[in-house]
């Protein structure tokens, strides 16, 4: 097996809707805003080569969208999906699955494409299979008030209608048979059941923690975006993860986490803390 981080680029989304309850007198000496409250994300994805399988873990904002949508979201940066899967000597039709922690535009935009007329939304990924769960896609097509305007028809049933859309069954808050080398941390307080991999590397496991914990600065557990549709929820749930995290000894991959890519954890008399922050390559090798 073998990990690549893939980079698809940067946006900037409001400091204060970011850190929630959070004081900007706090949150800003790790994160700064510019002069209009705007903080810096990526969207940060991984490529996982496992045999004859290429698993992409969620794909971005994508380029499809019009120009006013991308006018409220400041998208900067020279990287984009393409363009770091075909860096690695990968294509887009080497993809086998495309593993989706949860339906937002920033994290499922990047699967979806006009074709060259510009008169047909279809897969980016031509030969993979789409993964989400029963439970996620129902709320995401049917959505609340809330959020709305995260989810997007064009983003979702293009998948659906190419018959390249599965689910994986939840079972459990736990799920132990998702994919080969692959099981599932479900949490249900940014979204309903957000899919976090866990994944078994070189000795280690690694989480994609995605929306639960979007960077380094998240990690305390009063730090929840305002995005968050059940914020008591995702006190409990970082809690829960938290301790599992600690206890063994998980490494923590960033999606949104414009400057770290991962961390260890340590107990701290204030709680659990990061421990070491690092590059993924750099840790591992690249």
């Amino acid at each position: 097996m073998k990990i690549y981080p893939i980079n698809t680029g940067n946006f900037k989304l409001d400091g204060g809707a970011m850190f929630g309850v959070v004081p900007k007198t706090i949150w800003s000496r790790t994160n700064p805003a510019d002069e209009n409250n705007m903080v810096s994300w990526a969207m940060r994805c991984m490529l996982i080569e496992d045999g004859e399988r290429l698993i992409l873990i969620d794909t971005g904002i994508g380029d499809k969208q019009s120009e006013k949508f991308f006018s409220y979201y400041y998208l900067f940066g020279e990287d984009t999906l393409r363009g770091s899967i075909e860096k690695l000597g990968f294509g887009l039709d080497d993809i086998t699955d495309v593993f989706l922690t949860h339906l937002h535009f920033d994290h499922v935009g990047g699967a979806v494409e006009w074709n060259h007329t510009k008169t047909i939304l279809q897969p980016v990924f031509k030969n993979a299979i789409f993964w989400s769960n029963e439970n996620h896609w129902k709320w995401a097509v049917e959505p609340n008030a809330r959020e709305k305007a995260s989810f997007l028809s064009e983003n979702m049933m293009p998948l659906q209608e190419s018959g390249q859309l599965k689910f994986i069954e939840r079972k459990e808050d736990y799920q132990t048979d998702a994919l080969p080398n692959i099981d599932v941390i479900f949490v249900d307080g940014h979204t309903e059941s957000q899919m976090l991999p866990r994944i078994k590397y070189k000795g280690k496991t690694i989480v994609f923690v995605a929306d639960l914990m979007p960077a380094v600065a998240h990690i305390p557990l009063p730090y929840v975006i305002g995005y968050d549709t059940r914020p008591l929820q995702t006190l409990k749930e970082k809690e829960q993860f938290l301790e599992l995290a600690v206890d063994n000894d998980y490494i923590l991959f960033f999606e949104h986490d414009y400057q770290n890519e991962c961390c260890t954890l340590k107990r701290t008399e204030k709680g659990v803390r990061p421990n070491e922050i690092f590059a993924f390559d750099e840790y591992f090798g690249s």
